[in-house]
């Protein structure tokens, strides 16, 4: 018995020493922050849903560009076509302050809000918690009477969607931008901007919402030192109450996009962009429903929203890249989705519960794609993508021992493969259907005999997974 005792009083002494070890402790450098792992949890999740939601979406303003997202900024020039719309709308003597008390909110339901995302077969969320106009939608000491409790909707909407998200299993994130445009320390004494508000309102947000994305920005108007971001993220990951579960991007300072942080971030980026980002640094590419703006305008139609075939296309190409997707949705003033939106992220939802073990928890192949050339549906018409005219049939994804041929498009009676090396024991099928298909090897090719179905008995549509397991 004295021998089991003086075990049990020796491993209990050994329990600091090897929980200091599991701990690592991080600097406030880059060097060392750098070294920071990004937690499994966000790069076998994939796919999440960014949401843009504050004052610049009252007027649901039907110009559709940044000057609508940048909406306070924007009114600086009179001449822009934000300001001429404003004056039309509010006359001369209004200001954007005065949109404060008309952000209402009344028709906002974060239960429902949860539960469409989580039936999008997002993993998780990432609300702007603060954009540039320093308005926070939450009650924060260090933005009084310019935070949705304060003012306006009288609700903390960070905390209610923070509550209903969780309740559905997803991960909650929160936007936060760095700088604020017309903040008075910030317009005079940075340094006080830094050290008496920004840094303070991040800790309070972080400490009271707790969460698992920490998605910067507005960080290009000064260096990480003049930020003192490295000084943030040795508190975050070393003291915050989020430090084992918390992911940060690349957004600290003007010279860390790509080259610091946590995950590397493109934004409306293109394939130049993703084949740079998909050789380096886990990454994640921010997109819209809609085509190209980040809020709600009142005059959108059909033809001004993404396809759910677009943004299946978009979420495979991006993830056998090895990225994540953060699909962005911008509510109505009154805080409905819009319901053509609704539609877009249940569609796709139902090609992940049927395909999503081609995509959850995988990671790139030796190979990305393959197959014909056909039209490449993730290419904007009026944006520098246009140039990617055409795209390989097929794309890859790995996981354990399988590997998945993802076709964008229907392959017709065969699917000829040409990367896959199968061993002669090599079983495919065809997620969604039961059964193993027949497959041969014909000019060096994998040739995959596919079932003729009608569209009634198609498992999916948009783009079809054929499950490979015996290849090399």
């Amino acid at each position: 018995m004295k021998r089991i005792a003086f075990a049990i009083a020796f491993l209990i002494l050994l329990i600091p020493y090897a929980t200091t070890a599991q701990q690592k402790r991080y600097e406030a450098n880059w060097k060392s922050l750098d070294s920071r792992p990004i937690p499994q949890w966000y790069d076998d999740s994939k796919f999440g849903i960014f949401v843009h939601w504050s004052l610049n979406s009252v007027p649901e303003l039907p110009v559709k560009s940044m000057e609508a997202d940048w909406l306070w900024n924007s009114l600086k020039d009179p001449n822009s076509a934000s300001s001429k719309t404003w004056r039309a709308m509010y006359g001369d003597k209004f200001q954007y302050q005065d949109l404060a008390p008309l952000f209402k909110a009344e028709l906002f339901a974060p239960d429902k809000w949860a539960d469409l995302f989580a039936r999008s077969g997002a993993k998780y969320v990432v609300l702007t918690s603060k954009h540039h106009d320093g308005f926070c939608l939450f009650q924060s000491d260090y933005s009084w009477n310019w935070n949705s409790v304060d003012v306006g909707p009288h609700r903390d909407i960070v905390g209610d969607l923070s509550k209903a998200v969780r309740a559905k299993g997803l991960k909650m994130g929160l936007y936060y931008s760095l700088y604020e445009w017309f903040h008075p320390w910030y317009l005079s004494d940075q340094a006080l901007f830094v050290d008496s508000h920004m840094f303070p309102q991040i800790k309070e947000v972080v400490t009271r919402y707790k969460p698992s994305v920490l998605w910067t920005d507005g960080e290009w108007d000064r260096t990480s030192a003049q930020w003192k971001s490295e000084k943030i993220l040795e508190w975050l990951y070393n003291e915050s109450p989020v430090r084992d579960d918390v992911v940060v991007n690349d957004r600290w300072g003007s010279e860390t996009r790509g080259a610091h942080g946590g995950f590397y971030t493109s934004e409306f980026g293109g394939k130049d962009g993703w084949t740079k980002l998909s050789g380096m640094k886990k990454w994640e590419e921010c997109r819209c429903v809609a085509r190209s703006w980040w809020g709600f305008a009142r005059n959108d139609s059909p033809s001004d929203y993404r396809t759910t075939t677009e943004l299946v296309h978009m979420l495979v190409e991006i993830v056998s890249r090895g990225g994540n997707l953060l699909l962005n949705v911008g509510p109505t003033r009154d805080g409905r989705i819009p319901v053509i939106t609704q539609e877009r992220l249940l569609e796709l939802g139902d090609w992940l519960r049927v395909n999503g073990e081609a995509i959850y928890g995988t990671h790139t192949w030796r190979a990305m794609s393959d197959g014909k050339n056909i039209k490449d549906t993730t290419a904007d018409p009026d944006d520098w993508q246009n140039k990617y005219s055409t795209t390989k049939s097929i794309r890859y994804t790995a996981k354990e021992n399988a590997v998945y041929a993802i076709s964008l498009v229907w392959p017709g009676k065969e699917l000829a493969l040409g990367e896959p090396k199968p061993s002669p024991d090599a079983t495919v099928t065809m997620l969604g259907r039961s059964g193993t298909l027949k497959w041969r090897i014909v000019d060096g090719k994998m040739r995959i005999e596919v079932p003729q179905l009608s569209l009634d008995e198609l498992p999916s549509r948009h783009a079809y997974v054929f499950k490979i397991i015996g290849v090399k």
